[in-house]
């Protein structure tokens, strides 16, 4: 996360599936908002939840309706990172979005199991 600049070219457009950690992420307008921490979702049924993003403020969720495209060198949000709720059970990331509850509690239990 050194560089504000978006590459010129993001490569192609990639599934969920083959997404890599540490891709950068950056808003619509080319400012890095950060990197790819994991994706969240639920493999057996084939539903993409969104992604958890490490951004120079902490780890934000970034749901699927907020992300404009996914490409081999980068993710595009919709919105600037800071307005991405926090992963967290903290009852102000709970009010941020109430359709997102339960997929902010599987990204803070991801985030927060041992390793």
């Amino acid at each position: 996360m050194t560089t504000n600049e978006a590459p010129e070219d993001l490569g192609a457009p990639v599934a969920y599936l083959v997404l890599k950690d540490g891709t950068p992420v950056f808003d619509e307008s080319g400012a890095r908002a950060g990197e790819v921490e994991h994706v969240l979702a639920d493999d057996q049924t084939d539903l993409f939840h969104g992604l958890i993003v490490e951004t120079r403020e902490g780890h934000r969720f970034a749901p699927a309706d907020k992300i404009s495209g996914l490409f081999e060198h980068g993710v595009i949000l919709t919105v600037p990172a800071a307005d991405l709720p926090e992963p967290s059970e903290d009852p102000s990331a709970r009010v941020a979005d109430e359709g997102l509850q339960d997929t902010l509690k599987r990204a803070w239990n991801w985030l927060i199991q041992p390793r």
